[in-house]
């Protein structure tokens, strides 16, 4: 394991889902899943979001479309909520559901608007 990728992985990761949310995972790691936490830090998230070429708010909204089109909702609820932390809008977050539902169908974009409505609530940026 490459121990500066690994930890500019943890700031990052730490910073776009919160430190509570990552500690919780890195602490709920079985012996089966440890090294896969560590892998996913470092390779994900300290050599994928830690290039500097694109900043995190770009990397969360190619998350949000990304992950709607693989219907991976567990997933895309915990991106989503980075995304807020990273900058991106409402209004934007709103432009990216409408973008999935096109290109990926009504059904994706209907279970977006669930989630976002619940994570948006919880917030108080419910309008």
């Amino acid at each position: 394991m490459d121990e500066a990728l690994y930890d500019k992985g943890l700031e990052q990761r730490k910073a776009t889902l919160g430190a509570a949310y990552v500690e919780k995972s890195l602490g709920n790691a079985t012996a089966f899943s440890k090294e896969f936490q560590s892998f996913i830090t470092e390779y994900c998230w300290g050599a994928g979001w830690g290039d500097d070429t694109l900043p995190p708010r770009t990397r969360s909204m190619l998350n949000i479309v990304m992950i709607a089109a693989l219907n991976r909702m567990h997933e895309w609820e915990l991106h989503f909520r980075g995304a807020l932390t990273n900058g991106v809008t409402v209004e934007e977050l709103k432009a990216l559901i409408t973008h999935v539902t096109i290109y990926c169908g009504v059904p994706v974009g209907v279970e977006c608007h669930r989630i976002a409505n619940k994570v948006l609530a919880e917030k108080g940026l419910a309008a």
